[in-house]
């Protein structure tokens, strides 16, 4: 017996809006987990990433050190970190927010590190000569005219965040990526589009709010 025409869900399209309006919720709740591993594990690796650049800008012996052990991080892949921090986190959220804060250094204390060498000279001068300490320096000086620099590579390191949750449905904490993990294990098409249009609008959402903030933090930039 044939689906009806009209039952885009018996006949597994994959556009169908009957989909979307039976499981709303479903995809909701996905995609709020998405949103909260992904801001979570960005938060935290810029926490880790700002005082990492310092350090490395500070002393120039730990610039390699710390620029070459991020970049191994990165180079490992998903699977295998999930693996190593296993005996850690158990299969919990914080297994998939933890592995994402690791991929996030490279990209985020490079690019800091980039910003803060950028800074010229002399503008440090000036500002020491105007009785400038060091952490007024760093503050008012410093980290504003890193905040290009800074901010291309937060953005690269959300999108990529992005991306990555989807792998965290092998511990079932994958966001949208549960959605697009079980689709394919039951070739339900709508789901596995669905979803993964979902991720990709997130994580463009993600980019231009990024830039914008940018822009508001940069008001010479656009001067």
């Amino acid at each position: 017996m044939t689906a009806p025409p009209d039952d885009c869900l018996a006949r597994n399209d994959w556009i169908c809006g009957a989909y979307l309006s039976s499981r709303r919720e479903i995809l909701l709740d996905a995609v709020l987990q998405h949103l909260h591993l992904t801001v979570v594990s960005v938060l935290l690796g810029l926490l880790v990433a700002v005082p990492l650049a310092l350090a490395a800008r500070r002393w120039r012996w730990a610039a390699g050190p710390v620029l070459g052990l991020t970049t191994v991080l990165y180079t490992i892949p998903s699977l295998a970190m999930f693996s190593l921090l296993l005996p850690v986190y158990g299969l919990s959220a914080s297994l998939v927010i933890a592995g994402l804060v690791l991929y996030s250094l490279t990209l985020l204390v490079r690019n800091l590190l980039a910003g803060l060498r950028a800074v010229p000279e002399e503008t440090r001068q000036a500002a020491r000569g105007m009785g400038y300490g060091p952490v007024r320096l760093l503050l008012g000086v410093e980290l504003p005219l890193a905040v290009p620099a800074a901010m291309a590579g937060l953005r690269i390191a959300t999108v990529s965040a992005v991306s990555l949750v989807t792998v965290g449905a092998i511990v079932g904490h994958g966001g949208l990526g549960n959605l697009i993990y079980t689709g394919m294990n039951s070739y339900f098409k709508a789901q596995v589009l669905t979803a993964s249009v979902l991720c990709v609008v997130i994580a463009v959402a993600a980019d231009l709010l990024l830039l914008g903030l940018q822009r508001l933090l940069t008001p010479w930039a656009r001067a």
